[in-house]
């Protein structure tokens, strides 16, 4: 393993994000945190509890878990996607670094930057929201498992994109929608039951379940589903990267 190449991509990808914090961090989080003061405080009092659960502090998952996919996507894309942009990618490409080596660096970094995200904004709902984690090492492992996958997922998406305006269709077009209808801000359990079964296709369902499983001990699907589903669409995303850097898609002219 060429450590040397891991630890140059990985610095140089944080310590863009960092030169960028203003945007990358702070921006996220205000969002996040409006919406606790809109849903939280002055809806949340008018809602009743769900499972046990004040809505305010329902929510707190489900928030976290928005801020983490759609950052996820999008920092998984815009890390591969400059390279090719620019040009450097070619430069990789005829360097003594493996794919695989330049994958785990990439989506390293861009899920180190969705964790540390996911972490101010779950120290933000605490100036709003009181909230208990039943199980931290679920809850770790979820949000680890969560941006890992997304990330991936950003960077096929990097890969595949020709301009900025496809870089940013899918996140907008797809990912969000998806989050929102994935029970971020309610339970799954409230809809009619033909709604209820369409949204178990939903993706987002199981990961917004089992992280938010590891704060309050309920879900709306099994915990084991949730990680299953996670783990499985993993799988799919690293057998698609695999076929990109196999064939060069649109990697090599």
């Amino acid at each position: 393993m060429n450590l040397n190449a891991l630890r140059a991509i990985y610095l140089f990808e944080m310590a863009r994000w960092f030169r960028t914090l203003l945007g990358s961090l702070l921006s996220p989080v205000i969002s996040t945190s409006l919406y606790f003061v809109v849903f939280g405080s002055a809806i949340g009092s008018r809602m009743t509890a769900i499972d046990g659960v004040s809505y305010a502090a329902f929510i707190v998952p489900g928030l976290t878990m928005l801020s983490v996919l759609t950052e996820s996507v999008g920092n998984g894309s815009f890390g591969i996607y400059m390279p090719k942009w620019s040009g450097t990618i070619y430069e990789l490409l005829s360097a003594p670094v493996a794919w695989w080596e330049a994958v785990i660096a990439y989506v390293g970094a861009a899920a180190s930057k969705s964790v540390l995200l996911g972490g101010v904004i779950l120290l933000t709902a605490r100036l709003f929201v009181p909230y208990h984690i039943a199980h931290p090492f679920w809850m770790v492992s979820f949000l680890s498992l969560t941006a890992l996958t997304f990330c991936l997922f950003g960077f096929i998406i990097g890969v595949w994109a020709e301009g900025w305006e496809r870089l940013q269709i899918v996140p907008a077009l797809i990912i969000t929608p998806l989050t929102f209808l994935g029970g971020s801000f309610y339970s799954i359990q409230m809809l009619p039951p033909l709604w209820r079964k369409i949204t178990l296709f939903n993706p987002v369902v199981y990961l917004v379940s089992g992280f938010r499983w590891s704060f309050y001990g309920v879900a709306d699907v099994g915990v084991g589903q949730s990680l299953g589903m996670t783990l499985v669409f993993m799988a799919i995303c690293l057998m698609v990267v695999w076929r990109i850097f196999r064939t060069g898609y649109k990697l090599k002219p």
